[in-house]
């Protein structure tokens, strides 16, 4: 079979066992992070209120969750690196999921946001760690099946689990009435992504090819370009810790609830992921500027809205990282060559991962200082431009 792809990468003539590898390849990493995302998401889904119950601010709650990302996303440029240079991708992928399992469920015994926020920061150190590992393994078996479709597929089985776990965390709280031991039961689906993982090892047929070094090759002059229009998605997009802290502290939601919507938006986010990761293959970069246009109303919803208003802002939030999820890592397998991957999503990840942080606090100084209408004008003014940007990329990336 020989699949084009509409940015303008090499064509690859791909037999039916390499479809069917293919697929049982990202099949296994989607349970992967299946557990992972049901482990981490879990969390996150309650982390906005847990910090203001431990008399953490608004500001406080950004930087918390800004740090994490940021150090999550910049240590990818450094993994990357390690990727490219070593070709261990499986034993990168095992460290860094192993973590989760250890930091995760200790939230449970944080007695103040300064000690929550360091096994944040330790867990998001995990998930930088394994990032461009899974990343690149992930992209050797996309591309024999489209690396939208593949991706999207992926991504819609790991937000399937950061729709159980957040669903797991509020009958927890529900009945505990308190988040700490919530963080208790993360630990059985952290333990079941290493185990999941190390079936996707013992089934992946590229292993012994994957090993063996390859000419190194610049990354393209395009793919700076395309960094830069990621980053400034990144600058406008609000974290959901953020808009979940808007929901406590206004009592537009009660505690149970607000991991509720979170496991809705997981579920939007895989759904949009899969149908847009199809179309990113037919159409490319346009689906994501139609997700981002989306995403950029959740603003305006989630916090100068009522409940009905904030309902419609989680669901067009998750819509927006779906269509990140099926797209973003999907552009860049079609114009870098596999020998540079570790060292693109490295790069792509830490970038994003910085401005994102910037993104996190401004909008949580905004918030502290009652100024929601400059919050909102903030984010929705940066995807709305980086929208263009995309727009504007679609014919560079066909010429790379």
């Amino acid at each position: 079979m020989t699949q084009a792809s509409p940015l303008g990468s090499r064509e690859l003539t791909s037999t039916p066992a390499d479809r069917k590898s293919a697929i049982r390849v990202i099949i296994c990493f989607g349970i992967v992070s299946f557990f992972a995302d049901m482990t981490y998401e879990g969390a996150h889904s309650i982390l906005g209120p847990f910090l203001e119950g431990l008399n953490a601010t608004a500001f406080q709650v950004g930087f918390v969750a800004g740090l994490g990302e940021m150090l999550a996303a910049s240590l990818r440029f450094f993994s990357g690196r390690w990727v490219d240079r070593t070709r261990a991708y499986w034993t990168i992928a095992f460290i860094g999921y192993g973590m989760n399992l250890i930091v995760v469920p200790a939230l449970a015994f944080a007695g103040n946001w300064q000690a929550a926020a360091l096994l944040v920061v330790a867990e998001r150190t995990g998930k930088g760690i394994r990032g461009p590992a899974r990343d690149v393994l992930l992209s050797e078996a996309t591309q024999h099946v489209g690396h939208g479709w593949g991706f999207g597929l992926h991504a819609a089985m790991d937000q399937a689990g950061a729709l159980i776990g957040p669903v797991i965390m509020a009958v927890s709280v529900a009945k505990s009435h308190h988040f700490n031991s919530a963080f208790l039961v993360l630990a059985v689906p952290a333990l079941g992504a290493l185990i999941a993982l190390s079936a996707a090892r013992f089934l992946d047929p590229w292993r012994a090819r994957a090993a063996k070094p390859a000419t190194t090759t610049a990354l393209p002059s395009v793919f700076w370009m395309y960094i830069v229009a990621a980053g400034v998605i990144a600058l406008g997009f609000v974290d959901f810790p953020l808009l979940a802290y808007h929901f406590q502290k206004t009592k537009l939601f009660d505690q149970p609830t607000i991991p509720l919507l979170f496991a809705m938006a997981m579920g939007i986010n895989g759904v949009v992921a899969l149908v847009l990761g199809r179309l990113f293959d037919r159409f490319g970069l346009t689906v994501l500027v139609a997700g981002l246009v989306a995403s950029s109303v959740a603003l305006p919803l989630g916090f100068l809205g009522g409940s009905t208003a904030a309902v419609a802002a989680v669901a067009l939030w998750a819509v927006g990282m779906g269509a990140q999820d099926a797209t973003l890592r999907a552009g860049i397998s079609q114009v870098v060559s596999m020998n540079k991957r570790g060292s693109a999503f490295g790069t792509f990840n830490a970038f994003y991962g910085i401005m994102w942080f910037v993104g996190s606090l401004v909008m949580g100084k905004l918030y502290d200082t009652n100024l929601l209408v400059a919050l909102v004008a903030f984010g929705v003014v940066a995807q709305l431009v980086a929208a263009v940007m995309f727009l504007r990329l679609r014919g560079p990336l066909a010429r790379a």
